[in-house]
């Protein structure tokens, strides 16, 4: 599949105004001159993202969806994107160029950034049915490599010092997900029940802090028209200083998805298809890293569950609120079950019992 991707969520409700963009760019942006051009991009769950044509250059525009008083606590942060995709301009880990921020919501109704639009391909499959087997393996390969550079930077080098807490990541991590997850919560979920009581009493040693991307995916990644590497990174909006292993194995959690369950890759054929292993991949990042492997693996796939579970629930209820910017939201969201389960059967295997 080839396609222009620069980022990749359309949203609801009405497009921006080109003339209103227009207005409020001259002057701000050099060479973003009129006629305009704007259209919604398609895909994603959260902020809203749009195709902008401006003297003879594309760009992609960001916002926050509408109806923002309906939003969950800590929800949308676009501005955090905008800072974090701005810092790491200067490094090597490849993400689209930001121009400019604007949190003044009288402009078109809701805070927006206008970033470059990156050109390349999307993949939705892991299994990337349209590569070969060797060209599988090397996008598999980068994408371990550009995970491993974000978790090496110096994030006090790039200004992002106070872009979150150091330490005890998991413990506010489980905290906020739970909290999310009851605001949000429109049915009762044993297993998440389960989880929210028992992941705490587990934690891990805590293994470092540094840059974390949050929802780092195949589908968050554009991938270059021609080679199998990563030319941007996309969707920043969880990015905070955390754990690795924690970004990591979230990362890691297509391995233990059945094929055709959230794009799962569990009971493939690896060496046919030319993908590596959970355990080789695990390898290449601590390789990469510099680790001499990852204890409490089973703990940190339970944990990924976990959250993924409160953040589809939330996507349920931003659908039933009218704010979410995916179209199949309500579908999407009724996963929330079926991740929480996978959680616990994982917590079970650490010895977990009902409570």
């Amino acid at each position: 599949m080839t396609t222009d991707v620069g980022t990749k969520t359309g949203g609801p409700g009405a497009l921006p105004d080109a003339e209103t963009l227009a207005r409020y760019f001259a002057g701000r942006i050099p060479g973003f001159d009129a006629p305009v051009t704007i259209e919604a991009l398609a895909g994603g769950q959260s902020n809203p993202t749009y195709l902008v044509g401006a003297g003879g250059r594309r760009y992609a525009l960001r916002t926050k969806p509408g109806k923002v008083a309906d939003l969950l606590p800590s929800a949308h942060q676009i501005e955090r994107e905008y800072r974090v995709l701005d810092a790491l301009a200067a490094t090597d880990v490849p993400v689209p160029k930001v121009h400019h921020l604007c949190t003044d919501e009288a402009v078109i109704g809701r805070a927006f950034y206008l970033m470059d639009f990156v050109g390349g391909r999307g993949f939705i499959d892991p299994r990337l049915p349209s590569l070969s087997s060797s060209e599988r393996g090397a996008l598999f390969g980068d994408m371990v490599r550009v995970l491993a550079r974000l978790h090496k930077l110096d994030y006090t080098a790039l200004g992002l010092g106070d872009f979150g807490r150091p330490g005890e990541y998991l413990q506010r991590q489980i905290a906020r997900w739970s909290k999310q997850y009851r605001a949000s919560e429109t049915e009762r979920i044993d297993a998440m029940d389960q989880l929210i009581e028992w992941l705490p009493t587990r934690i891990p040693a805590d293994d470092g802090v540094c840059l974390v991307h949050g929802d780092y995916r195949l589908d968050n990644l554009v991938i270059d028209a021609l080679e199998p590497r990563v030319v941007a990174v996309l969707d920043w909006e969880l990015a905070t200083l955390g754990s690795p292993l924690a970004d990591f194995s979230y990362h890691c959690c297509v391995f233990h998805f059945p094929v055709g369950v959230y794009r799962g890759l569990a009971g493939i054929d690896y060496v046919a298809l030319g993908i590596p292993s959970e355990q080789s991949y695990v390898d290449a990042y601590c390789h990469a890293t510099g680790r001499a492997g990852i204890a409490d693996w089973d703990y940190y796939i339970a944990y990924n569950f976990f959250r993924m579970a409160a953040i589809v629930q939330g996507i349920r209820k931003r659908a039933e609120l009218g704010t979410a910017a995916g179209a199949n939201a309500v579908e999407f969201g009724r996963g929330a079950r079926q991740l929480a389960e996978l959680g616990w059967e994982r917590a079970m295997r650490l010895g977990a019992r009902t409570i």
